[in-house]
């Protein structure tokens, strides 16, 4: 790989990292939200929903740590 696409490569990783940042500040958030409920909304709409909110976010950072990663092993 040539050192202008290994640039292009290290840019989106960037950007990435800056994602990854931002939707761990949003997960963290929700998670103290989620973590913050009274038990009396154990098993109500809003307590499935926060609780699969904080699951996707966790799938997300998941996804683009995998991204970076991969991203990090092709510019290699």
């Amino acid at each position: 790989m040539n050192k202008a696409r290994r640039k292009q490569i290290a840019d989106v990783i960037s950007a990435l990292e800056d994602l990854r940042e931002k939707v761990e500040e949003i997960h963290d958030e929700e998670e103290d939200a989620f973590e913050g409920l009274p038990e009396s909304f154990e098993g109500t709409e809003r307590y499935d929903a926060m609780e699969e909110a904080v699951d996707n976010l966790d799938d997300a950072l998941s996804s683009l740590e995998d991204a970076i990663d991969s991203l990090e092993c092709a510019k290699e």
